[in-house]
């Protein structure tokens, strides 16, 4: 006796329940389509709200990952608005990633070949990768300029070569006005090391050139003690945060040796403080009328040279 095998076809697994219960094979194979598609769909968008959902919390934590700053500065202002902001930005990028594969998704549960998409696509992403890389480089610097908070709007920085104040920062460039009055736009991607003359406190620095043979330890006292009354006087109050000092001998040349005269001042303070120590300084070595050591001048009735300065 020949038994015939038979068997029967299988569509998934609810057509197969259907299928055991005596659904038909038509019915069984319609309800299947009309129900596992959209389950699938619904599947695939709760999926990825879920991960949007996450995505705040991942951006502050990558955010705070990136903030190499020290414990003083992280809790700044500017820096805190700064993370939000640009928190804020990697959470949309990142959330718009997700729709976008969740949407490649249903396309495909759906039907449609998704053969052609994917190949034009990758061939514009090489060729828009290979076109913005240093676009791309520039954004990523941006990013962690914005996160260190390196500077601000405001700051006075060296970047690049160019000194000036900062008059602009997104995520390409920095826009700098120099002293001169022109405008300089840096990339941040090229921006390799910056000095930021604005942060925490300023320095003025006075250097002062006698002629060789001046009694220097005179000159020090004298630069130190109208320093020192410099610092006192009701005008500089509040500009200048610790009392100056004198420094000693810089360097020394043959038309004369440098006195070097500092000052820690208030930010963008330590301009005008130099001008005036300066002016001060010079004076009262003017006044007290500093001579030569071990120098006789030529002419008895001609004044020593007095102290210049650089």
């Amino acid at each position: 006796m020949v038994f015939a095998a038979t068997s029967t076809p299988s569509g998934g697994t609810l057509y197969q329940f259907l299928h055991d219960h005596g659904v038909s094979d038509g019915t069984a194979h319609t309800i299947q389509s009309l129900s596992v598609g959209p389950l699938r769909i619904a599947v695939v968008v709760v999926i990825a709200w879920v991960v949007t959902r996450m995505v705040p919390r991942t951006t502050r934590r990558l955010v705070r990952s990136l903030q190499l700053r020290a414990p003083a500065r992280l809790t700044t202002v500017r820096a805190s608005e700064r993370a939000g902001t640009v928190g804020a930005v990697l959470g949309g990028v990142f959330r718009s990633i997700v729709w976008i594969i969740a949407f490649l998704t249903i396309l495909g549960i759906i039907g449609i070949n998704l053969g052609p998409f994917v190949a034009t696509a990758t061939v514009i992403g090489a060729a828009v990768g290979f076109g913005a890389q240093s676009l791309v480089k520039d954004f990523l610097s941006g990013i962690l300029i914005l996160l260190e908070d390196q500077y601000g709007v405001g700051d006075t920085i060296t970047a690049d070569g160019v000194t000036g104040t900062v008059e602009g920062l997104n995520l390409r460039t920095t826009r700098v006005r120099a002293g001169d009055g022109t405008v300089w736009y840096v990339a941040n991607g090229e921006i390799r090391k910056v000095g930021n003359s604005s942060e925490g406190f300023s320095q003025a620095v006075v250097d002062i050139v006698v002629p060789p043979g001046t009694d220097l330890s005179r000159v020090e006292e004298l630069a130190e003690d109208e320093a020192r009354a410099f610092a006192a006087d009701q005008e500089w109050q509040g500009k200048i945060l610790e009392p100056p000092s004198v420094l000693g001998v810089q360097g020394v040349a043959a038309d004369g040796v440098t006195i070097r005269v500092v000052a820690k001042t208030a930010v963008g303070d330590n301009a005008p403080v130099a001008r005036a120590l300066r002016a001060r300084v010079i004076e009262r070595l003017r006044r007290e009328g500093v001579a030569w050591r071990g120098v006789e001048a030529a002419d008895p009735e001609e004044p020593a040279p007095g102290p210049t300065v650089t």
